[in-house]
């Protein structure tokens, strides 16, 4: 954390800036580029990306779960960052539409960021506004030699009896996990027309960096997720046939798309192969390699939480349909 005089210092050179909206020049110090993890109203996970492009900002965002989305601006004013956001929705029941517009202005105390939201309609009136917070990402270190890496022997984290060493993650949302014929079960039925959001699964154990291997068995449309310390998620989905994607099965949702299909149809069994290490991920799936060792900008939707230096587990979703998991085993890196 840099001292008060110091922040105080960046923030006034920093600040020698024009709004992006008005054509003029950002300087080459703006403050505000980078990635911040945010701790969004309520305590979910969130992100947000700002890139200066020879004086001109552009912005993305991450509002608990989805995906990471453009903002529609971004412009400093003064000793704030201004991001807008424009939503447009139909009324419940009606085909008329409602414009909303969000507005997120952050300011900054060395690499602490204090943000306020206010989301107004078309005629003005606020609908909306809140505070929170947000934290500057560390740089990426350079991608890991990982034939120097050191990982520990196979932990075994489904015994193929029961559910020891998992716990539920929503004790009020409906629970379709169990264990059938050394299977590790997620049974979500849903009613037409209706969606029903049931609980996810995770690990007690928590982990820092690991490679971890396990079956999955989707079925037709179905639609879950492996969550690698609890906050990057390598997507589980029925996509086969889809063109490349990243929200297709071997992705890490939203962020990085696979450099090839190998997902297999609904109804097959299939196995990923994931390492985590020095925030860079890696996915085999099927046994063909779908991400190498590439660098993870932030959290993904539904994270446990925005911080990627603290130890999370393994969870996953079972949140949107039912999916099956089996042979799920662990090796932790081994630090000197």
């Amino acid at each position: 954390m840099r001292s008060a005089v110091c922040s105080a210092l960046c923030l006034a050179v920093g600040f020698v800036l024009q709004s992006t909206t008005s054509g003029g020049a950002v300087a080459a110090e703006n403050p505000f580029v980078g990635h911040w993890a945010l701790t969004i109203p309520g305590g979910g996970a969130g992100w947000l990306g700002i890139e200066d492009d020879h004086g001109k900002l552009s912005g993305s965002i991450l509002w608990g779960g989805g995906s990471v989305v453009p903002v529609s601006s971004v412009s400093v004013e003064g000793d704030a960052l201004i991001v807008t956001r424009v939503f447009e929705r139909n009324r419940r029941g009606t085909s008329e539409v409602i414009r909303e517009t969000e507005t997120i202005k952050a300011t900054l105390d060395g690499d602490a960021m204090a943000l306020s939201t206010e989301r107004t309609r078309a005629d003005g009136k606020v609908v909306g506004n809140a505070t929170f917070t947000g934290k500057r990402i560390p740089p990426l270190p350079a991608a890991p030699d990982l034939s120097k890496v050191k990982f520990s022997e196979p932990i075994t984290l489904f015994n193929g009896k029961d559910l020891g060493g998992w716990t539920i993650m929503n004790p009020s949302a409906p629970n379709g996990w169990s264990v059938r014929d050394g299977i590790m079960v997620n049974d979500a039925p849903q009613e037409p027309g209706k969606h029903i959001s049931y609980t996810n699964i995770r690990t007690e154990t928590e982990f820092e960096d690991f490679n971890l291997t396990l079956e999955v068995r989707v079925p037709e449309g179905g639609n879950s997720g492996v969550y690698l310390r609890g906050i990057y998620e390598v997507q589980v989905s029925d996509t086969y046939g889809r063109e490349l994607d990243p929200h297709n099965m071997g992705a890490v949702y939203s962020r990085i798309t696979p450099t090839v299909a190998a997902e297999k149809p609904a109804g097959e069994w299939q196995t990923l192969d994931m390492t985590l290490v020095d925030r860079h991920v890696t996915v085999v799936l099927n046994g063909k390699k779908t991400i190498d060792n590439q660098p993870l900008l932030g959290c993904t939707g539904g994270a446990l939480w925005s911080d990627e230096f603290r130890p999370g587990p393994i969870y996953l979703q079972g949140d949107h349909t039912s999916v099956d998991y089996r042979n799920i085993v662990i090796r932790p890196v081994v630090r000197d």
